[in-house]
């Protein structure tokens, strides 16, 4: 679903979209622009990306485990 917004701005800068992005294309060009600072799923999708790769995840858990270590024996 789709919701209508008015928005204001400098003169210039209209034109400038409008000369850039072309006529019919700005609402599209301002959402791409806004989107990851309104919505989180880049985050959510990178990390189920980097799950999925079982040689890293396996790297990754080693090094953890061998960090649990070293606290062990950490001056305190």
């Amino acid at each position: 679903m789709q919701k209508r917004m008015t928005i204001t701005m400098d003169e210039a800068v209209y034109d400038g979209l409008l000369r850039v992005v072309g006529r019919g294309k700005v609402s599209q060009f301002l959402e791409a622009l806004a989107r990851p600072y309104v919505l989180d799923t880049a985050l959510d999708e990178g990390y189920q990306a980097m799950s999925k790769d079982l040689q890293r995840e396996t790297e990754a858990t080693e090094w953890i485990n061998g960090l649990i270590g070293d606290a062990a024996n950490a001056a305190r």
